[in-house]
């Protein structure tokens, strides 16, 4: 314990033995900002769409009349720009740094809008990266946004723990597949969120089925779905299950995620405006 001690546990950095209350982490974001909500997009493992998920929710939510944003959080391999077509860069004023918009209106920060070119890898090792995407935070200017989606890298790694700690979230999504490792790599991301004390808003299953267009029947062609039975084992709900659909690749590669038509994601977006609101009544 240092000697100027004051006992004020919660303002203090120092990690000491006697310590009666974790430290705040929490980072404030700009002064110039105004976010109302922040909900955190996360899976366990990569290739599940993750990335997919948090486009069309921003884009849902954002036809629903709400102002909407995402930060990329998945320094190492961003796709949001691809999504929306993006191919300016992000500009700065004397204040801070501006996200970009989207051609409706949605802002979005991505290191891809901070690099010369969209192939450069970002070579960070983890602190670099984890203070990038709290300057995303506190340096960006987000103006009057409802609802920011925060698209993270897979696993329970350096990111999703520094957006935990720093930012105040208000809930997040997983995203999942039909296979049956899943249920492990679901328990992994549903353990670091209680132990983070974030709540889960529930699942969304990516790649669930194909629907043929020929007879209208559904095909489980990555397997049996075990969403169900992760949800109940965790108390959680299944928000919705997409489809395996072309139209939703090719709009992805063509940079058309909000020309995309489609309503798989509506429902979701109306019971995360009531869930947190609600929430925030209490």
């Amino acid at each position: 314990m240092s000697e100027k001690c004051d006992q004020n546990c919660s303002g203090c950095g120092e990690d000491c033995s006697e310590r009666k209350s974790p430290a705040d982490l929490t980072e404030r974001p700009h002064a110039l900002s105004s976010i109302k909500n922040v909900i955190g997009v996360i899976s366990g493992k990569g290739g599940v769409g993750k990335s997919l998920v948090t486009s069309m929710l921003a884009v849902a939510m954002n036809k629903a009349g709400k102002k909407c944003a995402i930060m990329d959080a998945d320094i190492t391999g961003p796709s949001i720009p691809k999504a929306f077509g993006i191919k300016e860069k992000a500009m700065s004023s004397e204040e801070g740094l501006l996200p970009v918009k989207s051609r409706t209106g949605i802002d979005v920060m991505s290191v891809n809008l901070l690099l010369e070119n969209d192939t450069d890898p970002v070579i960070w090792r983890g602190p670099i990266i984890g203070n990038t995407v709290k300057q995303f935070w506190t340096d960006v200017i987000w103006e009057d946004i409802d609802y920011m989606f925060i698209d993270m890298p897979p696993g329970t790694g350096d990111v999703p723990l520094t957006v935990f700690q720093s930012i105040r979230t208000d809930g997040i999504i997983i995203v999942t597949s039909p296979q049956e490792l899943v249920s492990m790599i679901v328990s992994k991301a549903v353990r670091m969120a209680e132990m983070m004390d974030v709540p889960i808003l529930g699942l969304i299953e990516n790649m669930s089925y194909f629907e043929c267009p020929d007879n209208g029947k559904k095909y489980e062609i990555f397997g049996s779905s075990h969403i169900d039975e992760i949800a109940k084992d965790h108390s959680l709900d299944v928000l919705a299950k997409l489809p395996v659909d072309p139209k939703i690749s090719a709009a992805c590669d063509a940079g058309e995620i909000e020309s995309l038509e489609g309503d798989w994601l509506k429902a979701v977006a109306e019971n995360i405006s009531s869930t947190v609101n609600k929430g925030k009544d209490k």
